[in-house]
C-alpha cells in the first residue's frame, strides 16, 4: 500500500515540496512506499522551485481509498479534501494553529510547532537521516523556508528556520539572497492568472464573528502589477466569494521589500475588518498596513468584524 502525502488547496511552496521531502523520507528510510500528491495546481514560485531542482510536479490527488494518508502543512479540513475525515489518516505535520474539525479511525501521529514551515519540522522530525538528503531534496527544503520565511522577514521566523536554511544553502553552494530574489520574482510574475485565480492562489478559508472569510494573500517584490487590477479584483470579489460559499474575500498584497501590506477595501464590510482588525483609517479603496507581512501570525489571529 502506497502512503500519500499532501498540503492544503491552492498549494504554495511549502505545500508542494514538503509533501515530496516527506515522501521521500518514508520511501528511503521508513520502509514506507510514499507518493506526493497536489490539491490544485501550484503557484508560480512553486512551479519554478520544482524546475529548478529537477523535481517533477506531483500528480493532483485522485482518491484516498486503499491508502494511507499524511497531511503537512494544514490541519484545516477546509482546505482538505472532502471525505477526509473517513480516509485512513496515519499522521499530521503542521505549523499553523490547531484548526479542529478533522476525526480519524485510531489513534495517529501529529506534530504541530511554531516554527515558520513545514519543511524546518520535518528536518527535526528526521535526525540523523537528513543528512541523506540529495540534493534536490535539500533545495526543496530550503525554497519552503526562504518561501515561508520571506526570506527571514516574516515575524514567524524563528532561528531554527534560519539556521536550516543556511546550512542548506552552504552545502547546496547557494546565495541565500540570489536565490530568493529568484524566487519572489518568480512569485510576482502573475500576469498569465485571471482576477479570480489571483483571488484562489494563495487563500485560505476562516471565519469571524459568524463571518466568513476568503482571506487571500498575494506575497511580492513588484506590487503594482497586482494593484494596478484593483478594480477589477474588487469587482471578481463577489463572484468568487459567491461561488466559494463565504460571505467575503480580503485580499491583502504583500510588499516583500518594504515590509508591508495593502488591503483592498471594496466596501464597508471590509472597510470596518481594516479598522477594527488593524486600526487603520481608511479614506478610499485600499489602506496601507505597515509591518503586516504573515496571514498565519499577524492577519488571521486579528480579524474582527
Amino acid at each position: 500500500m502506497t502512503t500519500l502525502v499532501f498540503g492544503h488547496k491552492s498549494p504554495d511552496t511549502d505545500s508542494t515540496g514538503s509533501p515530496l521531502i516527506w515522501a521521500w523520507y518514508l520511501s528511503s528510510h521508513r520502509g514506507t512506499p510514499a507518493e506526493a500528491r497536489l490539491l490544485g495546481k501550484p503557484n508560480t514560485e512553486a512551479a519554478f522551485v520544482l524546475q529548478r531542482w529537477g523535481v517533477d510536479e506531483p500528480p493532483l490527488l485522485e482518491g484516498m481509498d486503499g491508502h494511507d494518508i499524511v497531511i503537512v502543512d494544514t490541519n484545516n479540513p477546509a482546505e482538505l479534501p472532502e471525505g477526509i475525515n473517513e480516509a485512513s489518516l496515519v499522521q499530521i505535520i503542521d505549523h499553523h494553529k490547531l484548526t479542529g474539525g478533522i476525526e480519524t479511525k485510531a489513534p495517529i501521529d501529529i506534530t504541530i510547532k511554531p516554527l515558520a514551515c513545514t519543511a524546518t519540522i520535518m528536518h527535526n522530525l528526521m535526525g540523523p537521516n537528513a543528512g541523506d538528503m540529495p540534493d534536490e531534496i535539500k533545495g526543496l527544503m530550503l525554497s519552503c523556508i526562504l518561501s515561508d520565511t520571506l526570506e527571514f522577514r516574516s515575524p514567524t521566523t524563528t532561528e531554527q528556520d534560519r539556521a536550516l536554511a543556511e546550512k542548506l544553502a552552504g552545502e547546496l553552494g547557494i546565495s541565500i539572497p540570489d536565490y530568493a530574489a529568484e524566487m519572489f520574482a518568480a512569485k510576482s510574475d502573475v500576469s498569465a492568472f485571471s482576477d479570480a485565480e489571483l483571488l484562489r492562489m494563495d487563500s485560505k478559508e476562516y471565519a469571524v464573528g459568524g463571518t466568513s472569510f476568503r482571506v487571500s494573500v498575494l506575497e511580492t517584490t513588484s506590487p503594482g502589477i497586482v494593484l494596478d487590477r484593483k478594480a477589477s479584483l474588487m469587482e471578481s470579489m463577489g463572484t468568487v466569494a459567491a461561488e466559494d460559499g463565504v460571505d467575503q474575500v480580503l485580499l491583502f498584497v504583500v510588499d516583500i521589500l518594504k515590509e508591508e501590506a495593502t488591503l483592498l477595501v471594496p466596501n464597508d464590510l471590509v472597510k470596518s475588518v481594516a479598522e477594527k482588525s488593524f486600526g487603520a483609517t481608511v479614506t478610499g479603496d485600499s489602506v496601507v498596513l505597515p509591518g503586516i507581512m504573515s496571514r498565519k501570525k499577524q492577519i488571521i489571529p486579528q480579524l474582527a468584524v
